[in-house]
């Protein structure tokens, strides 16, 4: 597995056009730490960011999780790169020829992946952990790291999204067919959701629990938004008689995970039979 990955590594490091996306995608991440900064003061609305209390254990790991899960699409980008590359420049048919089989071709795709969230996954906990020495108010240890589950929702989000685009790239061979085919699926499983919704089960919840085997809706659905607990929100919810917004389950379930999971071995294992099926 370490020779797959280092041969992964190597395509990336002779790629200047991935070397970019991937430091742009750190830097980004980074960038979560300027959120302090931010203030709001406009007629009706004054909101001052760090005294909502997001930098606060073990807030902190869910705000930061959900909206670093944002700048997936610069990894994306890569992986999806790395992938219709192997086609464009024949590099696919050489490792293959050099003793390469495809069941290794699609592994080192997947160890990529994993690296690739690994190390998000990694950032993400050190950025918080600075944060939170530096702002937290709360700073016993049994809070501090209370609520890792959602590191590992995040995790398991870059998983499945990059798989999810792994097998797109699989199956289109262009980068831009792919992400293509990424916003139209988007656009599917929207328009499917509004039917579930608002036609079909107007009246119950089961657009929800059918909806949640959507694959980018379960993806989505592993870390809700952080916004409606923010204590201004809160206030406002409650003096307009809003309480419905503050009704969100933020809890990280094991089924929700699982589902992803399965989406994912579904994602890898499909893109594996097209590499088998097809004369490269």
């Amino acid at each position: 597995m370490l020779r797959l990955l280092q041969i992964e590594f190597i395509k990336l490091k002779n790629s200047r056009a991935s070397k970019v996306l991937i430091i742009t995608y750190f830097f980004l991440l980074s960038s979560i730490a300027l959120v302090a900064s931010i203030k709001f003061n406009y007629s009706w609305l004054k909101l001052n960011v760090s005294e909502q209390g997001i930098f606060n254990f073990p807030f902190i790991w869910h705000f930061n999780s959900y909206f670093m899960a944002w700048f997936k699409i610069f990894l994306l980008l890569v992986i999806v790169s790395m992938i219709t590359s192997e086609y464009s420049n024949k590099t696919i048919k050489q490792n293959l020829i050099d003793g390469l089989s495809k069941k290794e071709f699609i592994l080192s795709k997947f160890l990529i992946i994993v690296a690739f969230s690994a190390m998000s996954t990694l950032f993400l906990f050190v950025i918080s952990l600075i944060q939170g020495m530096l702002y937290s108010d709360i700073t016993e240890l049994n809070l501090v790291f209370s609520d890792l589950e959602y590191l590992l929702a995040f995790f398991v989000k870059l998983v499945g999204f990059f798989s999810f685009g792994l097998f797109l790239g699989v199956l289109t061979k262009r980068s831009a067919f792919a992400l293509g085919a990424l916003g139209v699926w988007a656009i599917v499983e929207n328009i499917l959701y509004a039917l579930l919704r608002w036609k079909i089960f107007p009246d119950t919840d089961l657009y929800k629990q059918i909806s949640q085997f959507f694959p980018l809706k379960a993806i989505g659905n592993l870390i809700e938004q952080p916004i409606t607990r923010f204590k201004t929100v809160k206030a406002m919810a409650k003096s307009g008689n809003a309480k419905e917004l503050l009704n969100f389950d933020y809890e990280i379930h094991w089924y929700q995970i699982a589902i992803v999971l399965v989406w994912t071995i579904i994602f890898i294992y499909a893109s594996y039979k097209l590499i088998l099926k097809r004369d490269l």
